[in-house]
């Protein structure tokens, strides 16, 4: 994929359909500034190439990331990106993804594996939206979960 901004992988083992991998790797790479704007996504003869996934695997991503606005198909000339999801806060030079970088090489070697790192993230962020939510709202979710 000679060029091109964004390179698909697949993890077969990870429970996760390929098509979806490609929608979460594209979100990513918009999110994180990598795609851009105008940007050209692998042809999916390029991608079916790199991961030895079916076709239509591909083209059903796209398909789907062309009706959430994402990107455009242009007949003859590719897929296109259409629209961006980053924030001046994920940008290589800022502090946050500092820290963050920071912090990842810490886990790293306390030695968590990724997957305990996403879990430790996740959760954190699970327990800051409880946290954000009114106590209202908490103590009818506990009323809802009680019934």
């Amino acid at each position: 994929m000679e060029g091109d901004v964004v390179e698909y992988r697949i993890d077969r083992g990870s429970g996760v359909p390929a098509y979806v991998q490609i929608l979460q790797q594209t979100e990513r790479a918009l999110r994180m500034g990598t795609l851009m704007v105008g940007d050209k996504l692998p042809t999916a003869r390029e991608v079916v190439a790199a991961t030895a996934i079916n076709p239509n695997t591909v083209l059903r991503a796209y398909r789907d990331m062309e009706q959430a606005g994402l990107v455009e198909l242009r007949r003859g000339l590719g897929t296109f990106v259409t629209r961006s999801l980053a924030r001046p806060e994920t940008e290589d030079d800022s502090p946050l993804r500092a820290e963050l970088t920071s912090w990842t090489a810490r886990a790293r070697t306390a030695g968590l594996e990724r997957a305990d790192i996403l879990a430790l993230v996740t959760t954190a962020l699970d327990a800051y939206d409880n946290e954000r939510q009114s106590p209202a709202r908490r103590n009818r979710k506990r009323t809802e979960e009680d019934a």
